[in-house]
C-alpha cells in the first residue's frame, strides 16, 4: 500500500509505530520496521547511554528505516540528542509536546526528517511554518499525552490546512485496518498506532500492563493529570480515581512525573521484571481503542493485518449498495 508517507519514509506500508516512552524499545521498533512499517523508539524515559544502546539494538535487528521520539517539553540537551539520533542511523526525529523550532534546521542538516505531533489545527500550521516534514493529527482518543478534539473531526481539518504541503498522519483510537481505511478516506497519508502495539510479545512493559489492556472495556480509560501534570489518557485505576476525588491539583510537568514516581505509581521505562508495580495504581497510557484488544499478536502480524483489513474495507466502501 503506497502513499505519500511511504514514499517520504521509504517504507512499504503507511503504518507508523508510536514512539511510546517505556514501551517502544528496540525489539518492537525493529519488528515493525522489518515488517514494512515504520518503527519509532520512545526515548522520553531514556538517558544518553540507553538511547545509544537501543539504537544499536535496532540496527542489529534490521537495516530498514526507523525513528526516535523525544518530548520537546522535557528538559534536555536537544542538540546533543539530535546528533545521537543521526549517528545511530535513525532517519526521523519525532517531536511531542511542542513544535521543535530550535532544532529543525539541525535535523535537516543531519538528513533527519522532522515529524510533529499535533492536537489542533494551529499546531499543524505552526509545525509546517517551522519546517517540519510530516505532522501527526492526534485525536483525543489516543493514549498518552493528548488533546481534546476527536480524531474524526481533527484529521480532515488538519488535512485541509496543511495536507497540500506535507503528509498528514492520523492517530487516536486506531486499532485495526478499518481505522487505516478511514484515515485514508479522510485524506491522511497513513496512521500512527500506539496502544495496539503494546499488546504484542515484543513490547517492553511493566508487569500487568499488557494484561490490563486485554481486559479493558471501551470506557476503561480516563484523561488525567495525575501522572505527568499534563493531560494524559491512561487506564483508569485507583490512583486516577483518588487524584480526581482529592481535587486533582498536579505539580507542573515534569515535577508531577517525579511525584507519581515517588509515590510508587509510575515505573515507566521498567520491564516485565520491575518490582513494586501495582496494576491498580500504575501509570499505563492507553487509548480508547484498547477495548477492542483481546489477544497478544506479534508486531509483524499486526502490520500486515492493518494493510489487509484496510484494503478489504476500502473495497467494501467502494462497492455498490
Amino acid at each position: 500500500m503506497r502513499t505519500r508517507l511511504t514514499e517520504i519514509l521509504d517504507v512499504e506500508h503507511p503504518v507508523m509505530l508510536a514512539g511510546m516512552g517505556g514501551v517502544s524499545y528496540a525489539e518492537l521498533v525493529a519488528a515493525v520496521s522489518e515488517a514494512g512499517g515504520f518503527g519509532c523508539i520512545g526515548a522520553s524515559t531514556m538517558g544518553h547511554p540507553q538511547l545509544v544502546e537501543e539504537m544499536a539494538a535496532v540496527r542489529e535487528r534490521t537495516a530498514k528505516p526507523y525513528g526516535v521520539d523525544l518530548l520537546t517539553a522535557a528538559p534536555q540537551d536537544f542538540e546533543a540528542k539530535i546528533a545521537d539520533i543521526a549517528k545511530g542511523g535513525a532517519t526521523v526525529y519525532v517531536a511531542g509536546l511542542g513544535v521543535p523550532r530550535d532544532v529543525v534546521d539541525l535535523c535537516h542538516e543531519l538528513n533527519l526528517l522532522v515529524v510533529n505531533m499535533c492536537g489542533k489545527v494551529r499546531h499543524a500550521i505552526a509545525a509546517v511554518e517551522a519546517g517540519c516534514d510530516i505532522v501527526v493529527a492526534q485525536g483525543t482518543e489516543a493514549g498518552g499525552h493528548t488533546g481534546t478534539v476527536a480524531t474524526l473531526a481533527l484529521v480532515p481539518q488538519i488535512v485541509d490546512a496543511v495536507g497540500d504541503r506535507i503528509p498528514v498522519v492520523a492517530a487516536g483510537g486506531i486499532f485495526d485496518g478499518r481505522g487505516l481505511a478511514a484515515a485514508l478516506t479522510l485524506g491522511a497519508d497513513g496512521i500512527w498506532v500506539g496502544t495496539r502495539f503494546i499488546a504484542t510479545p515484543e513490547a517492553h512493559a511493566v508487569p500487568g500492563y499488557k494484561d490490563a489492556l486485554l481486559g479493558l472495556a471501551e470506557d476503561g480509560t480516563v484523561v488525567t493529570r495525575a501522572y505527568t501534570g499534563k493531560t494524559c489518557r491512561v487506564v483508569r485505576n485507583a490512583y486516577t480515581e483518588a487524584f480526581d476525588r482529592d481535587g486533582g491539583q498536579p505539580e507542573p510537568f515534569p515535577y508531577q512525573v517525579l511525584k507519581s514516581m515517588e509515590e510508587g505509581a509510575n515505573h515507566l521505562g521498567g520491564g516485565p521484571d520491575t518490582p513494586g508495580v501495582d496494576p491498580e495504581r500504575e501509570f499505563m497510557p492507553a487509548g480508547q481503542g484498547a477495548g477492542a484488544i483481546d489477544e497478544l499478536v506479534p508486531a509483524a502480524t499486526l502490520v500486515q493485518r492493518f494493510v489487509d483489513e484496510a484494503e478489504a474495507a476500502l473495497v467494501r466502501a467502494g462497492s455498490p449498495t
